[in-house]
C-alpha cells in the first residue's frame, strides 16, 4: 500500500498468485501478462466519493466528467454523505450536473448517511450481495455495481458481461474479431475463475495500455 499526500492506493495482494494461475491456464493470458510488467489493478479513495464519481461520469466523456468533477468537488469543504445532503440544488447544477444526476447524488447520500448500506460489513459480504445493495440507489445499475466491486473493493472474480470493452477484447483477443455472445465470453472466461477480475483488467489493457482507474 503507497500513501500519497493526500491518497492511499491499493493494490490487490493476490495479483502474482492471479497472474500465475492465468498463465498457466489461458493460451491468450500467457501471452498479454507479460507485456505490461509491474502494472496492476489500484483502488484509491473512498467509497462515497468513488460512488459519486461513476455518478457525475455517466454518459459524458472522461474530459467532462473531470471538468464537472473538479467543479462539484469545491463546493463542499470535503466530499462527504453528509456535507454533499448540506449543498444547494441550484449551486450543484451550475457546476454542470444534470438535474437527473443531482437527484442521484443526493440518494447516493442519503444511503450512506442513513446507514441503508452495510459499508463496514461489505468485507464479509459476498459480491452478489454487494451489488443488491448498491443497485438499490438511483443511477446506479449492474456495471457500475461490478465496477465498485474491482476498482474499489478489489474483488478477484468478477467478470463484468455488460462491460463492451470485455466483450471486444474477448473477440479480438480469442475469435479473431468476431462477435461474441455472452454465454461464449462466460465460456471463455471459466479458465480464468477465480480470478476474473484479473483477466478482465488484462483485456482491458490489450485494448488500451493505459490502465482504468476509478
Amino acid at each position: 500500500m503507497v500513501s500519497t499526500d493526500k491518497i492511499t492506493i491499493a493494490t490487490p495482494e493476490y495479483w502474482a498468485e492471479a497472474c500465475k494461475h492465468l498463465v498457466k491456464k489461458d493460451r491468450v493470458m500467457k501471452r498479454l501478462i507479460p507485456q505490461f510488467g509491474d502494472a496492476s489493478l489500484q483502488s484509491r479513495g473512498d467509497a462515497f466519493v468513488t460512488l459519486a464519481r461513476s455518478i457525475v461520469g455517466q454518459q459524458i466523456s472522461v474530459k467532462a466528467a473531470q471538468t464537472v468533477w473538479d467543479r462539484f468537488a469545491l463546493l463542499p469543504r470535503k466530499i462527504t454523505p453528509t456535507n454533499v445532503l448540506k449543498l444547494k440544488v441550484d449551486d450543484m447544477r451550475a457546476a454542470g450536473l444534470s438535474a437527473r444526476k443531482v437527484e442521484y447524488l443526493v440518494d447516493l447520500a442519503l444511503h450512506f448517511d442513513n446507514g441503508a448500506l452495510h459499508v463496514k460489513k461489505w468485507s464479509e459480504m459476498d459480491d452478489e450481495a454487494i451489488i443488491d445493495e448498491l443497485v438499490a440507489i438511483r443511477g446506479i445499475g449492474r456495471w457500475t455495481a461490478e465496477m465498485f466491486l474491482i476498482f474499489h473493493l478489489m474483488r478477484p472474480n468478477v467478470l463484468p458481461l455488460d462491460d463492451v470493452g470485455l466483450i471486444n477484447g474477448i473477440s479480438h483477443n480469442y475469435f479473431s474479431g468476431e462477435s461474441v455472445s455472452r454465454s461464449e465470453a462466460r465460456e471463455v472466461a471459466a479458465a480464468w475463475a477465480p480470478y476474473c477480475s484479473v483477466a478482465t483488467w488484462y483485456i482491458w489493457r490489450s485494448l488500451d495500455p493505459l490502465p482504468v482507474e476509478y
